[in-house]
């Protein structure tokens, strides 16, 4: 095993199976919870489109000041509480169900508080990562997470299409918590990690540590692309997705196991992205490997509004595998070029204005699909999203990131220095 392998350490392998179960929780809920409410509950556009807006909106409400939180928290504690909130608001879902006292109202309270919880998960495994890995280490251990993260798109997508056509949405719901639940009880044997070290004029105004997150980000010319980029294709994917199950399910009479298969379809294409990563990197250097990528991919998002019956769902399907390959590759290379770009005192900011900027779209991008299809058609409101998919690479593309060979070089307590 290579001395720079994260594999070597212990705790990142807890994390990385943790992280599994989480993933497959998440993605079966995905699935689940729209298809509950199309099939069950009868919801329209809109309803889903509002389903879909709260379970991200948090990330607009408190992601900024949970990378401050964040930073003064120990991440283990974090990660673990956030598993057991989101594992106990799916486990109350199923017997509403089978009570046939299930309503839109609980969907909706279960999707802003799971995302509230999400907010807390996602900041902290990404801040606590390169403490346990070591800077040297953070692109193998990302394409790990990410090649992980795409699995549990195709794996969890795809069983949460079936296992709601099998035996029921509930059931479906009850795979998410239990997911959720071995999560957390994993991270228990990762070892304690202290807060963040904060700087020496703590105890400082949150308002200011949020605004010196945000500094960060958007006053760097490479960190400001990265989140536009990503910020674009997040927009795209989600005014694609909230109308899918309505399209699917309402519209084409298809079942969901196709949607679910169609979903898992873009991990492929994630799946795919994060393993090529670093061959085209190594190839082409770090940030042109990013430039390169995005023209290529990117305008197969124009192939998605043409899913229909037969061929043309093929079609569409492998417009959102190569889209999504697009996004595992920029997933794999953003992610470590913004972390090798941060000082560890302030990764926790810098990921929670990523995260308000990327998780922010997503709401953004349901409630405007939600709009769209109650007031044009799901498939106008479908070219929409593709529209935005084909264009999300300009940002990038335009900028410094582009010309970067190689990761920066990071010495503690300076700037790291461009290469």
């Amino acid at each position: 095993m290579r001395p720079d392998s994260p594999w070597r350490i212990r705790d990142f392998r807890t994390l990385f199976t943790a992280t599994g179960l989480s993933q497959l929780g998440t993605n079966t809920g995905y699935v689940a919870l729209p298809l509950i409410a199309v099939s069950a509950l009868k919801a329209g556009p809109g309803q889903v489109g509002a389903l879909a807006t709260l379970s991200t909106v948090a990330f607009l409400l408190i992601g900024l000041p949970a990378g401050a939180w964040v930073d003064r928290m120990r991440h283990r504690r974090v990660l673990i509480g956030a598993d057991l909130v989101r594992a106990a608001l799916f486990a109350s879902v199923p017997p509403a169900g089978w009570l046939g006292g299930l309503t839109l109202g609980q969907l909706y309270v279960v999707a802003l508080l799971n995302g509230c919880a999400t907010v807390f998960f996602d900041v902290g495994s990404q801040s606590v990562l390169p403490r346990l890995v070591g800077r040297e280490s953070l692109v193998q251990a990302n394409a790990a997470v990410v090649s992980l993260i795409a699995a549990g798109n195709v794996a969890g997508r795809g069983a949460g299409g079936v296992l709601v056509q099998l035996l029921t949405a509930p059931v479906a719901v009850a795979f998410t918590a239990a997911s959720y639940l071995g999560s957390a009880l994993r991270l228990v044997a990762i070892a304690p990690t202290p807060p963040s070290a904060v700087s020496p004029e703590t105890p400082r105004m949150l308002r200011a540590q949020i605004a010196e997150g945000l500094r960060h980000v958007l006053r760097n010319g490479e960190l400001r692309a990265l989140a536009l980029t990503a910020t674009l294709t997040n927009l795209g994917s989600q005014i694609v997705n909230t109308m899918l199950p309505v399209l699917f399910v309402g519209r084409l009479g298809l079942s969901p196991a196709a949607l679910g298969l169609f979903w898992a379809a873009g991990g492929a294409g994630l799946l795919l992205g994060s393993r090529c990563a670093r061959p085209i990197a190594a190839r082409l250097g770090h940030g042109r490997a990013l430039g390169v990528v995005g023209p290529c991919l990117a305008p197969a998002g124009l192939l998605v509004p043409l899913v229909d019956h037969g061929l043309w769902l093929w079609v569409a399907g492998a417009g959102w595998l190569l889209v999504m390959a697009k996004t595992g590759a920029d997933n794999v290379l953003g992610v470590s070029l913004r972390q090798r770009l941060t000082p560890d005192s302030l990764l926790g900011r810098m990921n929670a204005t990523f995260r308000f900027m990327l998780t922010g779209a997503l709401a953004v991008g349901s409630a405007v699909s939600g709009a769209l299809g109650e007031l044009t058609t799901v498939r106008t409101t479908l070219w929409v999203g593709g529209v935005v998919l084909s264009v999300a690479f300009l940002p990038v593309f335009l900028s410094p990131v582009r010309t970067r060979r190689e990761l920066p070089v990071v010495t503690p307590g300076r700037e790291p220095v461009r290469s």
